[in-house]
């Protein structure tokens, strides 16, 4: 069983410790965990019962797989501390968008085994979506990463040169799909639903619809089509959405996003 460092325990963290023990990768003794938060740290380790280190170089020390679940703007104070505990045995994952390994391995002097993932909210309820791209990773190890980030959801594998498009398809997209559910919610009180009911008859619409593109076979443009009765109020919906140009809202969107993750990049 390898032995698995966090270094940072926030929400993501704790999600993916979550999803390791559930699907048994690892147990509490084999998983490490540094914050700068003594508080949350303790909390995180009674709850999930793992381990907890005073240092983050020390969880690299003492790990063969360090997950570095910190914000982009901590990487460069976190790679200096952990650079005299990297070797090329230890494999580095990075969940921060914008970070690439490139960055990484310069700021490290070692081009050590990486992973780069960009992982979801989701993660938490073990129904997230997950996109990796690897690096200089023995198949083994890579094997290993992969089923930690599979454990708590969907997975897919990516050239690393889109990592930053596919924080606007998985990573940010989330937001995007709370503020439709909002505005369908804050409708149907407007039209005097009870909040609880509406919200309740969302989240199943938003979840049958999801299964449908998933499971149909339909594309689509297919399933549109079997909503949209001719003369219908569906088609009413859609014209409205059209005449705002929604589709076309939402890739913008999609490209501000990108743009942004580009921005970021290092």
């Amino acid at each position: 069983m390898k032995r698995i460092g966090f270094i940072g325990a926030g929400n993501m963290a704790t999600a993916i410790i979550g999803g390791i023990l559930r699907s048994g990768s690892a147990d509490g003794e084999h998983i490490t965990v540094f914050d700068v938060l003594p508080d949350k740290l303790e909390l995180l380790a009674k709850e999930k019962g793992i381990q907890t280190s005073d240092s983050a170089e020390n969880v690299v020390k003492n790990s063969d797989i360090t997950v570095l679940a910190v914000k982009p703007q901590n990487y460069s104070e976190v790679l200096e501390n952990i650079k005299p505990a990297v070797t090329n045995e230890k494999v580095l994952v990075t969940i921060a968008a914008g970070i690439s390994t490139d960055y990484i391995a310069h700021a490290i002097g070692t081009d050590c085994p990486m992973v780069r993932v960009m992982p979801n909210t989701p993660l938490l309820l073990g129904v997230g979506a997950t996109a990796l791209s690897k690096r200089n990773i023995s198949d083994e190890d890579f094997e290993y990463v992969y089923n930690m980030f599979s454990a708590g959801g969907v997975t897919a594998i990516l050239d690393e040169s889109q990592m930053n498009s596919v924080i606007a398809v998985n990573g940010s997209s989330p937001a995007y799909i709370y503020l439709f559910a909002k505005a369908m919610v804050d409708y149907a009180v407007k039209e005097g639903i009870d909040e609880s009911e509406a919200l309740k008859l969302v989240c199943a619409t938003l979840k049958g619809s999801a299964e449908m593109l998933e499971k149909s076979g339909d594309t689509p443009d297919t399933l549109i089509k079997k909503v949209s009765s001719p003369g219908g109020t569906t088609l009413k919906a859609l014209e409205k959405l059209e005449e705002k140009d929604f589709y076309n809202s939402v890739l913008e969107a999609m490209d501000a996003c990108t743009k942004r993750a580009n921005e970021l990049s290092k």
